[in-house]
């Protein structure tokens, strides 16, 4: 099992932050403190609020690294990335620019595109323009450009008359992101510096939204999913190279859909921060090859750096 070692013993957690998924991060920063603390760390726990004075102080004197469990923006997006870049201390996950790209959707999209990746049918809309029309043929998904966690998605189906509502009432800024409905079953990929862990395949009732990635018994995860070897390779490939394409660093998670009646694998998006919270995947492919939780956050610790 991997433990602390010799050159890395005080590690800061940071966890909470202010985004809309500080709930997500308060749980996964709770999960990671005990598990350094188990594999032998010493162990800061830093919750984030506002004042960004308060981190920088609380990060003074320095630690020997820190381990982000911040989620969505200015956890995941590059911004305390380079306020860590800046201070010097390593930390785990992607840099600046990896968590940049990642965490906005056309960028990202617009790199995998470049790799050659199976992507959906997508555009950015204006929120004037969704109020009018249909950005896509129906069904089609509205997500924000700059959130995760399924944070704000919606799905419009035939018959559906919440377009303009939607539009109006957005409050993830003034565009938006219209996917192509791609049917069939979630699947999902952890990889750990340029490694493929599994293929996971996520069940829930309808749409695998924020309660059922995080609530207790939302969804329900088979590892290995059960797709053939062909699709298991496939998606294997695809999210090693995601990962390549935005230029992350440790941990990443690639998301997709595949339509069985088409054999279509649809790369969605990666998340340079996936939760480590009871519930979450990564932990779940870990233990499936033969990590438990201690080890994993124990090699992201080992594997901490400075980088943009």
């Amino acid at each position: 099992m991997i433990g602390a070692s010799p050159g890395i013993k005080r590690v800061a957690v940071l966890f909470g932050g202010i985004s809309a998924e500080r709930e997500v991060s308060l749980a996964t920063g709770r999960q990671v403190i005990a598990a350094l603390r188990t594999a032998g760390y010493e162990v800061l726990a830093i919750e984030v609020g506002a004042d960004l004075g308060a981190v920088i102080a609380a990060l003074t004197p320095a630690p020997d690294a820190v381990f982000n469990a911040l989620h969505g923006r200015f956890g995941e997006d590059g911004t305390i990335q380079g306020v860590l870049d800046y201070m010097g201390i390593p930390y785990t996950h992607s840099g600046v620019r990896a968590s940049a790209m990642a965490m906005d959707k056309s960028v990202a999209k617009a790199a995998f595109a470049a790799a050659g990746l199976p992507l959906a049918q997508h555009r950015i809309v204006p929120r004037d323009e969704l109020a009018e029309a249909d950005p896509l043929p129906r069904p089609y998904v509205l997500k924000p450009v700059n959130e995760g966690s399924s944070v704000g998605v919606h799905i419009i189906r035939h018959g559906d008359n919440r377009r303009a509502d939607i539009a109006r009432d957005w409050p993830f800024g003034d565009t938006v992101m219209a996917e192509e409905y791609i049917p069939g079953r979630e699947l999902t990929v952890a990889v750990l510096d340029g490694r493929a862990l599994a293929v996971t395949e996520i069940r829930s009732d309808g749409f695998y939204d924020y309660t059922a990635k995080y609530a207790e018994g939302g969804s329900r995860h088979d590892v290995p999913a059960r797709v053939t070897q062909e699709i298991t390779a496939r998606a294997k490939d695809v999210a090693v190279a995601a990962h390549h394409a935005l230029g992350c660093r440790g941990a990443s998670r690639a998301d997709f859909r595949y339509d069985d009646e088409t054999d279509r694998l649809v790369l969605l998006e990666v998340n340079t921060q996936p939760g480590l919270t009871p519930t979450s995947l990564v932990p779940e492919q870990a233990a499936y090859c033969g990590i438990d939780f201690p080890a994993l956050c124990a090699w992201m610790v080992e594997h901490a750096a400075c980088r943009v």
